[in-house]
C-alpha cells in the first residue's frame, strides 16, 4: 500500500488523497522539526502539557497556523484522557485549548464537526491518530487512540457518532496516522486480556519473555472494519514514531521526556 501521509515541508505531513479531493481541506500531522523548542522538546513541540515553555509552544503553533492558513484562534482540542468520549464541535468552541491546556474541552479524546473555519487538533507521541472524512456530508473527525482508547472502542464510537449526524459508512474515509509500530510496542498480559479474542490473531505476536508485540494500527483497522467502514476506504501509514527518530517524538523511546506532534483536520472557510 502506498504511503497516505506525504511530507509537505520539514514541519508537517499531509494526507495527500484527501487534500486532492478537496483543496480546502487541511489534514495532516506535524513532525518534530522546524520549531523553536529546546531539548528535550526540540524543536517543533506542539503540546502544552509536557513542561515546555508556554510561549514557545504557542510560537510553534502560530508557525503552523500561518502555514495552514488556519488561525490559532480557530483551533479546538480536547483534554485527552485515554477515554472514548467524543464532542461535536460548533463555532462557539473555537479557541478551546489553542493557547492554554486549561481550557481544552474536558474529558474528550475525539472531535467531530461539519463547520468550516475550525481546525480540530489532537496530540501524539506514539498513540494512534485517527482521521475521519466524509466527502458527501463534509463531516470530519479526529481521535486520539492509545491502547486504552483503542480496546475500549473510540474508533467505533467515532463511526457511530458520525452515523448519527447523517454520515453513510459506505462513504466514510479513515486514515490511521503515524504512531508506534508493532515491532517497537511490547506489552504485558494486562493489555492483551483487554483485547477481544477475535482481533488477537491479526494484531498480537507472543514473545519468549511472556510479553507480546501489539500492532495498535492494525487493531484500530480491524475494529473499524467491524464498525462498517469499507476496507478500501481505510488508509494506514507506514511511519513509526519510535523508529523514525529524525521525524517524530516518541514517549516510549524518549522515556517520557519528549514533545508532542499535532494531528490536525479542518476546512478553510
Amino acid at each position: 500500500m502506498s504511503e497516505p501521509f506525504k511530507q509537505s515541508n520539514e514541519s508537517y505531513l499531509h494526507i495527500e488523497n484527501w487534500q486532492k479531493r478537496n483543496p480546502n481541506l487541511r489534514a495532516g500531522f506535524t513532525t518534530r522539526n522546524g520549531g523553536v523548542s529546546r531539548p528535550p522538546f526540540g524543536t517543533f513541540n506542539c503540546g502544552l502539557h509536557v513542561n515546555d515553555r508556554t510561549e514557545t509552544v504557542i510560537e510553534n503553533r502560530t508557525l503552523l497556523a500561518k502555514e495552514l492558513n488556519m488561525p490559532l484562534e480557530n483551533w479546538v482540542t480536547g483534554e485527552q484522557v485515554h477515554g472514548t468520549n467524543i464532542k461535536i464541535i460548533v463555532d462557539r468552541d473555537k479557541g478551546r485549548g489553542a493557547k492554554s491546556y486549561d481550557n481544552a474541552i474536558k474529558g474528550i479524546d475525539g472531535l467531530i464537526t461539519n463547520k468550516k473555519g475550525i481546525l480540530c487538533t489532537a496530540f501524539f507521541a506514539d498513540c494512534v491518530p485517527l482521521y475521519f472524512y466524509d466527502p458527501v456530508t463534509e463531516y470530519i473527525g479526529i481521535a486520539h487512540a492509545g491502547w486504552k482508547g483503542t480496546v475500549n472502542g473510540i474508533q467505533e464510537q467515532m463511526v457511530q457518532a458520525l452515523k448519527e449526524v447523517g454520515v453513510d459508512t459506505a462513504d466514510l474515509l479513515v486514515a490511521i496516522g503515524p504512531s508506534i509500530s508493532q515491532e517497537k510496542y511490547e506489552v504485558d498480559d494486562r493489555v492483551i486480556e483487554a483485547i477481544s479474542k477475535e482481533y488477537r490473531q491479526k494484531t498480537v505476536t507472543p514473545q519468549d519473555n511472556q510479553r507480546y508485540l501489539l500492532d495498535l494500527k492494525q487493531l484500530n483497522a480491524e475494529i473499524l472494519l467491524q464498525s462498517g467502514v469499507l476496507r478500501h476506504n481505510i488508509e494506514v501509514t507506514n511511519y513509526c514514531t519510535h523508529q523514525d527518530e529524525a521525524l517524530f517524538f516518541s514517549h516510549r523511546r524518549d522515556n517520557g521526556k519528549t514533545g508532542r506532534m499535532l494531528g490536525f483536520l479542518g476546512f478553510q472557510e
